[in-house]
């Protein structure tokens, strides 16, 4: 597990990458955010990084069977600023901040099971549908 806190971008937009990569395993994640045109996913990265590397070292889990498990975008603290516009008035805007949790497990390949094929059920025929009149 890892944590990156007051990144300075929105949770929203690193929200749209948390949800592509969650559940991949940590080398395909990495690999789609190296080539996503998204700014957040350097942030994101980072912390994947991180924690499999922490799970590398403190519980001595390959790399390779690692996978996100979970990758989660909350929202931090919202910087509240002024910018001063026509007519002595001012807008304020806002520099939003997230933090961003990642956690990895290790999960060997499964072995495809075989399944017994499904049995059959008798589809049932409706009765064709008729327009109402409008008259």
């Amino acid at each position: 597990m890892a944590k990156a806190k007051y990144i300075r971008r929105t949770p929203r937009k690193a929200r749209l990458l948390a949800d592509v990569v969650r559940g991949l395993p940590v080398s395909e994640a990495l690999a789609f955010l190296e080539f996503s045109p998204r700014h957040a996913a350097l942030d994101v990265a980072k912390v994947i990084k991180s924690a499999a590397a922490n799970a590398e070292h403190n519980f001595n889990l390959n790399r390779e069977d690692l996978v996100v498990k979970a990758l989660m975008v909350d929202e931090g603290p919202t910087m509240k600023r002024i910018r001063p516009v026509s007519r002595g008035m001012a807008h304020q805007y806002f520099h939003r901040t997230c933090h961003i949790t990642a956690v990895v497990e290790d999960r060997e390949e499964a072995v495809p099971v075989a399944r017994a094929p499904r049995a059959s059920t008798p589809t049932t025929t409706r009765a064709p549908r008729t327009r109402r009149s409008t008259t």
